[in-house]
C-alpha cells in the first residue's frame, strides 16, 4: 500500500513537472508573436491600489518597436545593460561584482540584464526568493533562444514599469510628456531611463536634482556606447593598419518587419 502510494505521488509529480515545462515553452512561443497586454506586476499594483483604497488604474498600451523612439533603446541599454547585444542573457561579471559587494557588506548593486528583467516582468511575480531567481534564469534562457534580442527589447519597452501605474514607453510618453513614444527626444529618453531603478519613487515628469544628474550621466553613456562599439560594427571601417578581424556580434537581426534594428540604433547616431 505504501509503495503504491509513493509511486502514484511520483507519477503525479512527474506529470506536473512535464505539464509546467511544456506550458512554459508554449507561453514563450506564443508571446514571440502575441503582444503582452498584461503582466503579473500589473496585477500586483492593482491589488496594492485596491488595498490602499485608491482608484485602481493601470495605464498600458502596446506599440511595436518601430513606434518607440530610437533614443529610448539607446538610453535603456546604456543605463541598464550595455552588454545587451553581447551576452546570452546573463552578465556574469556584474553578477560576480554584486556577490563580492554583498560579502563585503556593501550595498548590493542590480546585476539583472534586460533579458532577465523581461523574463521576470512577463512570467513571474515580484517575490524575492532563490526559487524565483532560478525560474527567472530558466525563462531568460528560453526567451534568448526563442525570441531573440529584437523581440526581447520590444517586450521590455512595452512591459517595464516606468512610473506609478504606468507600464511601457507609450504610457509614460503620453502621461508625462503628452506625446506618443515615437516622438520622445534624447533628453526625455534619458530621463525615463533614469527612473527605471525605482519608477515609483522617481518621476520623469517632475525630475529631482538627482534625476537630472543621472540624466546627464546616461546621455554621456549613450555617446560613449556608440563611440566605443562603432569600431566593431561590420558597417564601419576599422582603424588603418589594423589587420585584426572585426568582432562579430552574436545578436542577429530577427525583427524583419521593423524599419530599423536594435543593433543599428545602439551603435549608430541618428
Amino acid at each position: 500500500m505504501g509503495v503504491r502510494l509513493i509511486r502514484r505521488c511520483l507519477v503525479w509529480v512527474r506529470n506536473l513537472l512535464l505539464f509546467l515545462f511544456l506550458s512554459s515553452i508554449l507561453a514563450v512561443v506564443v508571446y514571440k508573436f502575441v503582444p503582452v497586454y498584461y503582466t503579473p506586476l500589473m496585477l500586483v499594483r492593482q491589488v496594492e491600489q485596491w488595498q490602499a483604497d485608491k482608484p485602481v488604474k493601470i495605464r498600458h498600451q502596446w506599440v511595436p518597436l518601430e513606434k518607440i523612439a530610437q533614443p529610448l533603446v539607446q538610453a535603456v541599454v546604456a543605463s541598464e545593460d550595455n552588454l545587451f547585444l553581447e551576452h546570452s542573457g546573463f552578465d556574469f561579471k556584474q553578477i560576480e561584482k554584486a556577490r563580492a559587494e554583498a560579502k563585503a557588506g556593501k550595498r548590493v548593486r542590480g546585476a539583472s540584464t534586460i533579458s532577465q528583467q523581461t523574463a521576470k516582468n512577463v512570467f513571474l511575480f515580484p517575490v524575492k526568493s532563490y526559487l524565483r531567481k532560478g525560474i527567472e534564469a530558466y525563462f531568460t534562457l528560453l526567451i534568448e533562444w526563442i525570441w531573440g534580442k529584437e523581440r526581447i527589447m520590444e517586450v521590455y519597452l512595452n512591459s517595464i514599469e516606468m512610473g506609478r501605474g504606468l507600464f511601457g514607453a507609450e504610457a509614460v510618453a503620453e502621461a508625462h510628456f503628452k506625446k506618443p513614444a515615437y516622438k520622445l527626444t534624447r533628453n526625455e529618453a534619458a530621463l525615463i531611463a533614469a527612473t527605471l531603478p525605482n519608477p515609483r519613487r522617481f518621476n520623469s515628469a517632475k525630475p529631482s536634482a538627482y534625476m537630472l544628474k543621472r540624466q546627464r550621466q546616461i546621455l554621456s553613456l549613450m555617446d560613449k556606447l556608440i563611440q566605443i562599439k562603432m569600431g566593431y560594427d561590420p558597417g564601419v571601417n576599422s582603424k588603418k593598419g589594423s589587420g585584426k578581424k572585426r568582432k562579430k556580434w552574436r545578436a542577429d537581426v530577427l525583427g524583419q518587419s521593423c524599419t530599423w534594428t536594435v543593433r543599428e540604433v545602439i551603435y549608430n547616431k541618428e
